[in-house]
């Protein structure tokens, strides 16, 4: 498994390590290293779980240049199943939630009484996992340590953390993801319930940057079985890691601080693994091939020096 990496490539100016991914930093570009890292509750849990890197990197990729005519975007090379090089970006400092159903954090802040979500204001009478009479945007701050928060449209420009012009173009790149998103999902028997967008801009041209639509990032519910849950009041068969974080609140965790983390057994770690393998093969429509695991350092260090190699087009 792939915890983390510590490379010194030809040329690299900085390093950074996020929560799942080791990002190396050249003069015009990024190389992004999915690890099998996993967090939740924006808490790095104990155990890495298998393939999840590639898992994750592999969906990015798929979703980037399945949307590159819907908003450019960073990408420009995957050189290996873990990692992403892209172009070098000035990040906008908010991540852009687009939520399609209550589900989540959006249904705990509901079930909790509060109807304004990020500036945004929500129906009475709705059910967890009920769809929304259209998809919202509740952005939150990007945060480099601790937890993200939710923030209103009004707050980020009042605040000069995005100019307004600017800003609307995020909210009409995100909302045109997130329907690309919703027509792919559906064409896979699955439904796009909401998800997060991160943008950036080189030389005045706004980005689509980091992931997209990937299990980290977005949640899915199964089609076919959707109504019939919902009519029966029965919770989702979802594809997300919001089962992760479910089974953390069972077992008295939100990242507050004081709180431990549960034990994760093998027969857990193994069972993520295969829920992460199952959404790649059900959001791509492929058969998920996994990457050799031995010297999987030397196989990464090999091939991002060879895709160093390459001009920036």
């Amino acid at each position: 498994m792939l915890t983390q990496t510590n490379f010194q490539f030809p040329g690299q100016t900085a390093f950074y390590r996020g929560k799942v991914r080791d990002v190396y930093m050249f003069e015009d570009r990024l190389v992004m290293v999915a690890s099998d890292r996993i967090s939740a509750f924006d808490v790095i849990l104990p155990r890495p779980i298998p393939y999840k890197g590639q898992v994750l990197n592999q969906i990015a990729a798929h979703f980037l240049r399945a949307t590159a005519d819907v908003v450019p975007n960073w990408l420009l090379d995957t050189p290996d199943p873990n990692v992403s090089v892209g172009r070098k970006c000035e990040t906008f400092p908010v991540e852009m939630v687009v939520r399609g159903y209550l589900a989540g954090h959006a249904a705990r802040e509901y079930k909790a009484g509060k109807r304004l979500l990020c500036g945004v204001m929500l129906p009475e009478g709705l059910r967890e996992n009920d769809p929304l009479p259209a998809p919202i945007i509740t952005p939150t701050t990007k945060a480099h340590e601790g937890h993200d928060e939710d923030i209103s449209r009004e707050e980020i420009i009042g605040r000069g953390l995005v100019e307004e012009g600017v800003y609307a173009q995020l909210e009409q790149y995100a909302l045109a993801l997130f329907a690309r998103g919703t027509q792919m999902a559906a064409q896979q028997g699955l439904i796009l319930v909401d998800t997060k967008y991160e943008f950036g801009h080189q030389n005045g041209q706004i980005m689509l940057i980091d992931e997209v639509h990937t299990p980290d990032s977005s949640r899915y519910f199964y089609a076919d079985t959707y109504a019939e849950n919902q009519a029966q009041g029965v919770a989702q068969k979802q594809l997300s890691k919001e089962f992760v974080r479910e089974w953390l609140i069972a077992n008295g965790f939100q990242g507050k601080e004081g709180q431990q983390i549960p034990q994760m057994s093998d027969e857990w770690v193994a069972q993520i693994s295969a829920r992460y393998i199952e959404l790649y093969e059900n959001i791509t429509g492929t058969a998920f091939v996994k990457a050799p695991n031995e010297d999987i350092l030397n196989r990464i260090e090999e091939n991002v020096k060879r895709s160093l190699t390459l001009p920036v087009q």
